[in-house]
């Protein structure tokens, strides 16, 4: 007769269990949504490295100790973009915003009351992290942009915590048929504090609905952020979403996308530049469940430093998803001999008509390159700066919004700059 195996629980483990049993009844609505999110955490604990998608990013031993909810606070100051409707968020708490014609806002905590349901944008996947921000997301808001209407907003994010706290905003996102938003999501923290995120934006795309995402992610040098993306794309709904990834020292990006009817259209896109000890995770699902579907995914990884850098990214066609078409590829740049950098690309096809490829490349900078530029009077670290300014515009290159393009643009000059002053 064999032995039951009983999982040992981390501190970690416990603490959360321990507050979601105090604190569920007064958490903001969808109660059974959180606790069939909760059952599965609880069954299996947090991802280590034995988990395949958590292996380069073993959660079960970075986070050691869960921080306290984060309070109430005042807001700190923030990007400004011009052009865009701004609704602000002060440590996950919703602080209000500019209305928009043909866009209406609610509180979660209203939106689930009124039969608002989570996690559907995560259509036939499943992951720990959003469980857990299913679980205990405290605040955040549901949007809604009618049908046909064409909108523009700014999420900005702003944590102002001068010790390690939590932090667990969502925000659901339902774009009606025909519609089209842009919509630009900003987080910006404290340096020297090791707060905590865990953050969710579902998107819901409507029949023929458009959207284009762009996330910055700016967070303190001591910060873990868990950021995850997760969409559902109607019949010929086009998504874009692109992260540019400047701060954090433990970070995870997740981006789940479900096609869910046919002739939808995704492109996902990522760069990421990193220095000193940091830690970036960028994790993708592309589930194309339906036929007809194209997705394209570039993800683009500078490293200095010793900081470590991750991709991984799947695409899965179902067996009755002929005429798929998703091509992904990840390349990284090294500019340091400690840098490094691990990458996963992965297919699962169970269909036969279809045209998918993945790619990867790793190494350091193109050395004729760099003579060329040299040749004709540039100092070595300015050469340097331009490759890689080039390397990741290839990312930013599709954003619509020149203006935006352009503040992307310039913080990669500056953290170029950062690197040659130190």
């Amino acid at each position: 007769m064999g032995a039951s195996v009983v999982m040992m629980r981390t501190p970690a483990e416990t603490a959360l269990i321990e507050r979601f049993n105090a604190e569920k009844a007064g958490l903001p609505g969808a109660a059974e949504a959180r606790a069939e999110a909760f059952a599965r955490f609880e069954k299996s604990g947090l991802p280590s490295k034995r988990v395949e998608s958590y292996h380069y990013t073993d959660l079960r031993s970075l986070l050691r100790n869960p921080a306290p909810v984060a309070a109430d606070a005042v807001a700190a100051k923030t990007l400004k973009l011009k052009g865009f409707r701004r609704l602000g968020f002060t440590n996950g708490r919703w602080q209000g915003g500019e209305s928009a014609p043909g866009v209406s806002v609610k509180p979660l905590a209203d939106a689930y009351a009124e039969g608002l349901v989570p996690g559907l944008g995560m259509g036939q996947s499943s992951d720990v992290v959003v469980d857990l921000n299913t679980a205990f997301a405290r605040d955040g808001v549901a949007i809604e942009v009618e049908a046909g209407a064409e909108a523009r907003l700014h999420l900005a994010f702003s944590e102002n915590v001068a010790s390690a706290q939590s932090i667990t905003p969502r925000v659901i996102v339902t774009i009606r048929e025909g519609a089209s938003l842009v919509l630009v999501q900003s987080h910006e923290g404290p340096n020297a504090v090791a707060y905590q995120v865990n953050e969710m934006v579902e998107l819901r795309l409507g029949s023929q609905a458009k959207v284009e995402h762009i996330r910055l992610n700016q967070s303190g040098d001591k910060a873990m952020v868990l950021s995850n993306i997760a969409a559902t794309l109607g019949e010929e709904a086009e998504l874009s979403t692109t992260q540019l990834a400047l701060g954090g020292e433990t970070c995870r990006h997740q981006v789940f996308v479900t096609y869910q009817g046919e002739n939808a259209k995704s492109a996902i896109r990522g760069a990421t530049l990193l220095k000193g000890e940091q830690h970036h995770d960028s994790t993708l699902v592309v589930d194309h469940a339906v036929p007809h579907g194209e997705s394209r995914e570039l993800f683009r990884t500078v490293v200095d430093g010793t900081a470590q850098g991750v991709f991984q990214g799947k695409i899965i066609v179902r067996p009755h998803a002929q005429k798929t078409d998703g091509q992904m590829a990840s390349n990284a740049l090294l500019l340091s001999d400690e840098a490094g950098m691990s990458n996963k690309p992965e297919l699962e096809i169970f269909a036969d008509d279809v045209l998918c490829a993945h790619g990867a490349t790793c190494g350091a900078l193109d050395e004729n390159q760099l003579f060329y530029l040299q040749a004709r009077g540039l100092p070595k670290q300015q050469a340097e700066a331009l490759l890689v300014e080039a390397f990741i515009g290839e990312v930013l290159e599709p954003i619509s919004d020149e203006g935006l393009r352009d503040v992307l643009a310039g913080l990669v000059s500056e953290w170029m700059q950062a690197r040659v002053v130190a």
